[in-house]
C-alpha cells in the first residue's frame, strides 16, 4: 500500500512528450508513478487535489554533474534528481557511492557517479563495476581530465562492457597547467594565467577518437568553445554515441566578465570568448549540446574572498538554472518543449532513470512553473550552502512554485 496518496494535478499545462507547446489538461499520480495525464484525463473521487492554476507542469528537473548534495537549493530551483560528480566524497569505492545514493531520499534522488580512477589521479581504474552494484549511474573523470590515452581507452572499454556512460572534462591538463583564464585580450590585459581555447578541442578529438575504439557512450560535461562545438558535431554526424552538456555560465557570460577581477566569475572551464559564447547558443539551438546543467559547487568566502588567481572554480548553480534556461525560450532559440528536455529527459535517459518525461509509467516527478514570476538573485538570500553566483542581482524570470517527488510535495 502507499504511503502516498493518489494525485490530481487540474488546470494544468502541460509539457508533454512530442508536443512544442504545453497542453491544458490533468495529471495523475498514483504509487508514486504517472497513472494518466493529458487533456482527457479527469480527476478521481479518491484524489488529492492540487490546483495548478493555470500554469506549466513539467517533468522535475534532472541535473548532471553537480559538485554538491545542497536540497533545498535544489528544491528551489525544481530540481528532484541530480547526477553528483565523483569529486564530492571521493566516489571511488562501492562504500561510498551506496552512502551519497541514499543522501537525499525520500524527497530527492542523489545519483552518484563513479570515479573513473582511484583517487581520480588518472593512472589505476577504479571499480566500477562493483560501484554500479552499489547505485553509480555513470563514470566521470570529476574536475579532470585523464592525460594517459591508455589509462582512457581501458576506462572506456570497461564502461562499454557495464554500459555505463562516461563523463568527461574537456581540458588538457599539458595546456592549461596553472590557468585560471582563457588566452586572449582580456587575460593579457588583466594579466591572469591563462590557456588556449584550443586546450578544449585537443582533449575532446583525443576522448571521441578513444570512445569510437572503445564502442562507448560519451558524455562531455561542459563543451564551450566553437572548436570543441564542431567536434562534437560532427561525432554526432558520424552516428557516435557522444552527448555534451553546458552551463547557463557559458551562454550568458563571456570572458568580458572578469574584467572587475570578481571571484564569482573564476570558473571551470573559465570563460570563454564573446564567439564562443554565441557558439554555444547555436549549439543549443541546433542540438548540439543535449543537456544543460547548473554545475552546482558552492564556495564559501574562505574559497572565493581571494585574489582572482589564487580562488576556487566554481558557482553555486541550482536556483538558477530554471530562469536563465528561459530566456533562451523567451529569445526564440528553442522551444519550451526542447528546453525541459535539455533539463529533465535528456539528463534522466543518460543516467537510465525512469523520470524526466510525463507520461504514464514515468516516475511521479513533477514540477509547477510560473515561466514568467520575476524574482531577482541574491547571493546573500540564496538557499545554497554558498551564494557564489555569477548572476548576482540579476533580474530573472521563472521559479519553480511547487514540486513533487514520486507524487508527494516536496516543495
Amino acid at each position: 500500500m502507499s504511503v502516498t496518496p493518489p494525485l490530481a494535478i487540474i488546470n494544468a499545462r502541460l509539457m508533454l512528450p512530442g508536443e512544442t507547446q504545453p497542453v491544458a489538461g490533468v495529471l495523475r499520480c498514483v504509487d508514486g508513478h504517472i497513472a494518466a495525464v493529458g487533456p482527457q484525463v479527469a480527476p478521481e473521487q479518491s484524489d488529492a487535489i492540487h490546483d495548478a492554476g493555470g500554469k506549466l507542469v513539467t517533468p522535475g528537473l534532472v541535473d548532471f554533474g553537480t559538485f554538491a548534495v545542497d536540497k533545498p537549493a535544489f528544491h528551489f530551483g525544481g530540481i528532484v534528481r541530480a547526477a553528483v560528480m565523483p569529486d564530492n566524497g571521493m566516489l571511488d569505492v562501492p562504500s561510498r557511492v551506496r552512502f551519497v545514493a541514499s543522501s537525499g531520499k525520500p524527497d530527492f534522488w542523489v545519483h552518484p557517479l563513479a570515479a573513473a580512477t582511484q583517487g581520480l589521479e588518472g593512472t589505476r581504474l577504479a571499480e566500477f563495476g562493483l560501484m554500479k552494484d552499489a547505485g553509480a549511474k555513470a563514470v566521470a573523470t570529476g574536475r579532470r581530465w585523464i592525460a594517459d590515452s591508455g589509462t582512457m581507452l581501458r576506462v572506456l572499454q570497461y564502461a562499454a562492457m557495464l554500459d555505463l556512460v562516461v563523463c568527461t572534462h574537456a581540458e588538457d591538463a599539458g595546456l592549461t597547467g596553472n590557468a585560471v583564464a582563457t588566452a586572449g585580450e582580456m587575460a593579457t590585459r588583466l594579466g591572469l594565467p591563462s590557456a588556449p581555447a584550443e586546450a578544449e578541442a585537443l582533449a575532446l578529438a583525443r576522448d571521441i577518437a578513444l570512445a569510437e575504439i572503445a564502442g562507448a557512450r560519451l558524455h562531455v560535461r561542459q563543451v564551450t568553445t566553437a572548436a570543441g562545438l564542431d567536434l562534437v558535431r560532427a561525432a554526432k554526424a558520424r552516428g557516435l554515441p557522444v552527448t555534451a552538456g553546458v552551463t547557463p555560465a557559458h551562454f550568458m557570460l563571456s570572458d568580458i566578465a572578469v574584467a572587475e577581477f570578481r571571484t564569482f566569475m573564476r570558473l571551470s572551464p573559465p570563460l570563454r570568448a564573446e564567439q564562443d559564447r554565441k557558439a554555444v547558443i547555436a549549439a543549443i539551438a541546433d542540438g548540439t549540446i543535449d543537456v544543460i546543467a547548473s554545475g552546482h559547487d558552492p564556495r564559501g568566502p574562505e574559497g572565493k574572498r581571494l585574489p582572482f588567481a589564487d580562488s576556487e572554480p566554481g558557482m553555486a548553480g541550482a536556483e538558477t538554472l530554471l530562469p536563465l534556461t528561459l530566456n533562451l525560450v523567451r529569445d526564440e532559440v528553442i522551444s519550451m518543449a526542447h528546453a525541459f528536455e535539455l533539463l529533465a529527459t535528456n539528463p534522466a535517459r543518460l543516467l537510465g532513470v525512469n523520470s524526466g518525461r510525463l507520461e504514464a509509467g514515468a516516475e511521479a516527478d513533477v514540477a509547477v512553473i510560473d515561466p514568467d514570476r520575476p524574482w531577482i538573485v541574491d547571493s546573500s538570500q540564496m538557499e545554497a550552502s554558498a551564494g557564489n553566483t555569477p548572476f548576482d542581482r540579476q533580474p530573472v524570470q521563472g521559479r519553480s512554485v511547487a514540486l513533487f517527488k514520486g507524487g508527494a510535495q516536496v516543495a
